[in-house]
């Protein structure tokens, strides 16, 4: 049994690989074509495009990790059926549940691929992604990987700790300069909004420094006048996918405890937990195809069904996030119910070929 795990375990990985390679080519000549729309603003030129979409790698494989296992799948069993392999192991006293098991063995090494892509490497390329991007495009603007943001506006640098999610600030600090460079006044802010068309600095603290002297203020509230318009700020915002599940797990809190909707971020934490089922039951849908279409004697069909369901789950899977935030339905439901529904239908052509 050990042999038969080997044989198809390497099968199906080779498959996976291949469907990959043609998925990721796909997806990124599409996220090249989506970019250069945007190519020209600011200094967002065509080597910013291509170091944007290299970045944006790592988060296509995280994306696409499912939908190459089911194809990889059938790809390889389709191989096997072909040469009537299968139907030798099924001769030989081999049964269709531990032909799921042998191929749930492969599942569970590409779920940890999957994770260790999902945890380690997409939160670190997806964040220099966005700083190449909004940088280029807002060149007065700079975020740090504490996720804050520095910007100039004329004479007056502002460091910004955090913008949450309704575009409110936290921890501002603005620091004034003469002509001459000399800094002339140093402020920080609690919390700013922007409320009427302005923003509105509480909790400020002002010091005016002087040649010889310093002067300190305390200002429950005013106004703020700068240039900085909100939606120019939006592009900064904590995008969920630059986080790792345990960093969107603290950062829930956080929002929480800033009085923030979290729903965006409840459910791609949900979509990061269940990625190794999901590809376990992606899995384990390629068997029965197989087997199906090897019994009508239509093996290409298995492929393209596959192709179908495959898509139709990706497709499924993005636009029901959208539903999930819109119609305020809990988030780990939105996250999981497009897995159930393919693990349901698994199981019933499972049965149908027993």
């Amino acid at each position: 049994m050990r042999i038969l795990d080997i044989y198809i375990g390497r099968n199906v990985m080779q498959q996976t690989m291949i469907v990959f390679a043609v998925l990721l080519g796909l997806f990124t000549f599409i996220s090249f074509i989506d970019e250069l729309s945007v190519m020209g603003t600011g200094d967002y030129g065509i080597v910013q495009v291509i170091q944007f979409v290299i970045l944006s790698i790592p988060k296509l494989v995280y994306e696409v990790f499912p939908m190459a296992a089911l194809l990889g799948c059938i790809l390889a069993l389709s191989a096997m059926a072909r040469d009537s392999e299968l139907v030798v192991m099924r001769a030989a006293g081999i049964s269709i549940n531990r032909l799921v098991i042998s191929v749930l063995k492969v599942g569970a090494v590409l779920a940890v691929g999957a994770l260790a892509i999902g945890e380690l490497v997409t939160p670190f390329t997806e964040d220099k992604a966005l700083n190449v991007k909004n940088e280029s495009i807002q060149g007065n603007l700079r975020q740090q990987a504490d996720f804050g943001v520095w910007m100039r506006d004329e004479d007056t640098y502002v460091k910004i700790a955090e913008i949450l999610p309704d575009l409110s600030l936290l921890d501002i600090k603005i620091f004034e300069f003469d002509e001459d460079g000399r800094l002339r006044a140093l402020s920080s802010a609690e919390q700013g909004q922007f409320v009427s068309d302005r923003w509105t600095l509480r909790g400020l603290n002002r010091t005016q420094i002087f040649a010889e002297s310093s002067d300190t203020s305390v200002i429950d509230a005013a106004y703020w006048n700068t240039e900085v318009d909100p939606a120019i700020l939006q592009v900064f915002l904590i995008q969920p996918e630059q986080l790792s599940a345990w960093q969107l797990y603290q950062y829930i809190d956080h929002l929480d405890a800033n009085k923030q909707d979290t729903s965006n971020y409840e459910l791609v934490f949900w979509q990061k937990i269940i990625v190794p089922f999901t590809t376990a039951v992606m899995l384990m849908l390629a068997i029965p195809f197989v087997f199906v279409q090897a019994r009508g004697g239509g093996l290409g069909r298995s492929l393209f069904f596959g192709i179908m369901i495959g898509l139709a789950f990706f497709v499924v899977n993005k636009s029901f996030t959208y539903f999930v935030l819109l119609y305020d339905i809990p988030p780990l439901f939105g996250a999981i119910f497009p897995t159930l529904l393919v693990l349901g239908i698994s199981i019933l052509l499972l049965r149908r070929i027993n």
